[in-house]
């Protein structure tokens, strides 16, 4: 779906590339392979540097994010490709946790832009709905509400145990999202802006929303602007997806929503996603996760992957690229050139192959 925001726009890019755990390491190398190939025809320059942060790293260095690492891909890159982390061995994920959420605090990575988009028809579990009916944007607010780690433990492994976790919103952190939602709506020529929250019940954090929303939809007017109560919401996508352009709600909820947009449009495998500051460094990853019972068999899905890279090649102002990557995944799609958790026999690597063909082969038919 386009409408990312522009980093430069300029023919060349420099981009740090975290493959992570899992198939992670197994899917990122495609999707650099997709990439080199996709933007030689029109000789761009791009710089991949890779950086081995992960589980590996941290149980045998016991490092995750490295010291000055944040200000070294804020000040030194124009993106950021990431794969995917977690890994059995590290059974709390706290370098996922130190890495991943700490990139997008520390980037201030506001925008967790998750478009639902169908590729292919068969992809769909609901009944009789096609391509047209399936295509919206979810934007989570990225950086506050309950996962910002604001809480504690009273009296923690006893039978009086307590545990709190605070939900944080801020007036600045509420409006530039919502703002941003109906930004993208107006120019990507969309028309409908639906926020969801949860105010009947969450009667402070959630007032915030409700009285930002009324305020700023006030300068769309040309914009359709709705409110629906996130579990409303969750009954209307499956009922109707076609009634969605762009939602936009809170961190949780945005976490939820969007992988359920996600199984409507074929599952996790095809979701891509980008945390995005306008203008700044921005990280751009797959949506599903290091898969780690089949990692290492070669047969991991590399779409989401690419799919995710067309996301940060629009961020980087390359959108004929872009739409050469999206075009390459469909023909996989439809020709049933995939892995087997579509319901093909590819392995990755041959997949990877597959689209840098069908990727330029898309570049030579735009000139």
């Amino acid at each position: 779906m386009p409408g990312i925001p522009l980093r430069n726009g300029g023919p060349a890019a420099r981009i740090a590339v975290i493959p992570g755990d899992g198939i992670g390491a197994e899917v990122t190398p495609q999707a650099v392979k997709v990439l080199r190939a996709a933007t030689r025809p029109a000789r761009r320059s791009i710089e991949f540097v890779e950086f081995d942060w992960g589980a590996d790293k941290y149980l045998r260095e016991g490092i995750s994010l490295p010291s000055g690492a944040v200000e070294m891909l804020r000040d030194e890159f124009d993106a950021i490709l990431f794969g995917a982390l977690g890994d059995p061995r590290v059974p709390s994920n706290q370098h996922a946790a130190d890495i991943l959420l700490g990139l997008r605090f520390k980037l201030d990575l506001y925008i967790n832009a998750r478009p639902v988009e169908l590729l292919h028809d068969r992809l769909t579990p609901l009944r009789d709905r096609t391509e047209k009916d399936i295509r919206l944007m979810v934007l989570r607010e990225n950086t506050e509400g309950l996962y910002v780690g604001v809480g504690g433990f009273f009296k923690k492994g006893t039978p009086d145990e307590i545990a709190v976790q605070e939900d944080v919103n801020s007036r600045k952190g509420v409006e530039r999202i919502i703002r941003y939602a109906f930004e993208y709506a107006r120019q990507n020529g969309l028309k409908r802006v639906c926020m969801s929250d949860k105010s009947n019940a969450m009667t402070f954090a959630h007032d915030l929303w409700q009285r930002v929303f009324k305020e700023v939809r006030q300068e769309y007017a040309n914009i359709e602007s709705r409110h629906l109560y996130i579990d409303a919401l969750a009954m209307e996508i499956v009922r109707e997806p076609g009634q969605f352009d762009v939602i936009v709600t809170c961190n949780l909820f945005g976490d939820i929503i969007s992988d359920l947009g996600a199984q409507l449009a074929g599952g996790l495998g095809l979701a891509p996603s980008a945390n995005i500051h306008p203008g700044k460094t921005s990280l751009f990853e797959p949506v599903h996760g290091s898969a780690p019972n089949i990692a290492g068999k070669g047969i991991a899905n590399p779409l989401g992957s690419v799919l995710t890279s067309a996301m940060m090649l629009e961020f980087l102002g390359w959108r004929s690229e872009a739409a050469a990557l999206r075009t390459a995944v469909r023909a996989a799609l439809r020709e049933n050139c995939v892995t087997p958790d579509l319901g093909g026999s590819k392995r990755t690597a041959e997949m990877g192959d597959w689209l840098v063909a069908k990727s330029v082969e898309a570049l030579t038919q735009q000139h």
